[in-house]
This record gives structure tokens, sequence and C-alpha cells, in this order.
């Protein structure tokens, strides 16, 4: 690992240089590559030099203790060492996660599908709670949010909906969110008082652009059609919904919340692309796609990575574990540590992976 540490410290002071030569930054193609490269290996690199210095601290402290014969500046040269030793464990520990390797989408836009799973009425209701959840975290850490298809249920709720989510580092926040979310409360029309379980499912795609994913137009099948739904001047009146019908796979995506067919079609073969970009990723990698139908199932309530139970007011990460007692403001948005800590989870996995 050091050799690897030590070979990036290298390449860090290499582009040091680079990015500070006139020639290099009148050449904007190059610089702006060097300075990309620049920002993704500095957090190692600063990482690697707090490792040295308490590396360096611990010997220093070593070398008093052996050779002092001053039994105050003893003590202090043990507590220094202790707390060191303590730090240089934690700081070891995050390099190795550092060195892990990055995904390739982490820094991509997200499209997420959201749909009602089993629980009738209740469970439309709470798929329309938990995309607004997802689009208020968005919102609060700036990201740039726009519908792309809504189905709605006769209660309010959705039957499934699809939404961009623009920003950097989009992917990476929100990619172990997939899979089933069940919830527990007692629904509005329940006039028992009776606790009822519904769930919601959710999918985290990476956006796609034309070089990962082509797709040939006589693969496909453009269907127009009436939007549905609540909408405003010219959407309901006209045929401004798209249906792409993708022949070789048979994947179908619609979207029809955007009053113009133009601005439909194109928000569909975002999605298209997106869905035929995971599952190719799912073929080249079986035991990825085993991995991602555990967490995301079926959509029944007995197949879920996190439920929410507003009776208790609390919220439960099934993979992890970890319970949180504060579910108005995580569905207010609040989502922050909950991501933080599950994210930490699948570090520590792969880690064990890595080292078997």
């Amino acid at each position: 690992m050091f050799d690897k540490l030590d070979f990036i410290e290298k390449q860090y002071q290499e582009l040091n240089f680079k990015i500070s030569d006139p020639k290099i930054i009148a050449n904007q193609t190059k610089f702006q590559k060097y300075i990309k490269d620049h920002s993704e290996i500095r957090p190692i690199v600063e990482k690697y030099r707090e490792y040295k210095e308490l590396k360096n601290a611990i010997e220093e402290a070593k070398e008093i203790l052996s050779e002092s014969k001053d039994k105050e500046f003893k003590e202090l040269a043990k507590m220094e060492l202790d707390e060191s030793l303590e730090q240089i464990a934690i700081v070891e520990q995050d390099l190795k996660i550092l060195l892990l390797p990055k995904d390739p989408n982490d820094d991509k836009n997200v499209i997420m599908e959201v749909r009602a799973g089993a629980g009738g009425d209740e469970a439309g209701l709470f798929a329309a709670e938990i995309l607004k959840m997802y689009i208020s975290y968005a919102e609060k850490v700036g990201w740039k949010v726009e519908m792309l298809n809504t189905r709605i249920s006769g209660v309010g709720g959705i039957k499934e909906a699809s939404v961009m989510i623009e920003g950097k580092g989009a992917y990476s926040r929100l990619k172990f969110e997939s899979g089933t979310h069940r919830v527990q409360r007692v629904p509005d029309t329940e006039s028992s008082g009776r606790i009822h379980t519904s769930t919601a499912t959710v999918a985290i795609l990476p956006e796609v652009d034309d070089v990962e994913i082509e797709i040939k137009q006589n693969d496909i099948r453009v269907d127009v059609f009436r939007s549905s739904g609540n909408g405003g001047q010219s959407v309901n009146t006209t045929d401004s919904a798209v249906r792409i019908t993708h022949n070789p796979s048979g994947l179908v995506v619609s979207c029809q919340d955007g009053k113009s067919q133009i601005k439909n079609k194109e928000q569909a073969m975002r999605v298209l692309k997106a869905r035929l970009y995971e599952k190719e990723l799912s073929e080249q990698n079986k035991e990825i796609e085993a991995e991602r139908r555990s967490q995301v199932g079926s959509g029944d309530r007995s197949a879920k990575i996190r439920t929410y139970n507003f009776p208790q007011g609390r919220i439960t990460d099934h993979r992890v574990p970890i319970t949180f007692h504060r579910l108005e403001a995580f569905m207010s948005g609040e989502i922050d540590e909950m991501l933080d800590i599950v994210a930490t989870h699948f570090q520590a996995e792969t880690l064990k992976k890595l080292s078997k």
C-alpha cells in the first residue's frame, strides 16, 4: 500500500509543476485534465502526509521514552505516543478507503425511479412521500431536480415516477438507496387504528451519454399518446406523451410530464439509456446483479433495506443495521447522516472482500 502511496505523492508533485506551467495553462484542454487529476488525488496525498507526520511523532515519542531520564518529560511523551497510535490507526483506515477502486459512475447525474410496491393505495401514498423526501434532500444540497414521468394513483399517491437529479457526485451519494423501503403506520383510511405495512421500491441509475450507450433508430418504436393526470395548458389536450419501446431488450419507457412531445422524447431516451447501461453492467457482472436483486427485491413486505415506523418515529436501515428516532426530520430530506453511515458500511464490506 505504501509503495502505491509514494507513487501517488510523486504524481501529485509532478502535477503541481504542470498546473503552474504557463505553457500548459495556455492549453486549456491539457490544463483542465491536469487540474482534474490533481483534485482527485489531493485527498489521498493530504491523508498520506498526515500519516507520515503521525509516524514521525510516534518515533520521536518512542525515542524520548527510551533515552530520557526526565520522568515528567517521559509522561508527556507516553501521552503523545498513545494519542498518535490511536490516531494513526484511524488515518491508515482512511487511506485504505481512499485507495479503493473508484466507481466510474460516482460523479454522474442520477435517474431515480420510485414505484409503489405492496400495500395498495397506502403504497402509492408512501411512494409519493419517499420521492418528495429525496427531492427535498437534492434541493438542500443544491442539486437540480427535473421530473421526467409520473403516473399518479387516485388517492394522491403515485404508481411510479422518474426524476432526473443533476449534481456532482449525485450517484456516489445516492447509489446505496436502491431497494425496497417499508412503511409501518395507521393509514388515514383505517378506522380501527390498525397498523398497516406497505412498500415502495427505489432504483438509482447513473445517467449515461451516447459514447457509453448507442441506440440504433431501427431498434426502437416510438408511440405518442395523450398525457394523463393533472396538467396545465396543452397537457391532456395534445398527443405530447411519448412511449419508447426498445425491441432487442424489451424495455419500455414513457415520459409525459413535459408539455412538448420533443422534450418528452428526449427525456425518455435519457431514461432508456440509463436502463440499458445498468442492464449491460449487470450482464458483465452477475455477482453485482445478484446483489442488486437482493437489495431491490420484488417490492414484497419481507424484502426491505429500510423500515419507516411512524408510530414509534423511527427509521431502521437493515443492512448496517442502524436506527434513528427522528422520522419527521428524515422525511423532510435530512438524510445526510444515514447516507454517510450506509456508505461507510459498504466501504468496509469492500475492504473485507479485498483483504481476503
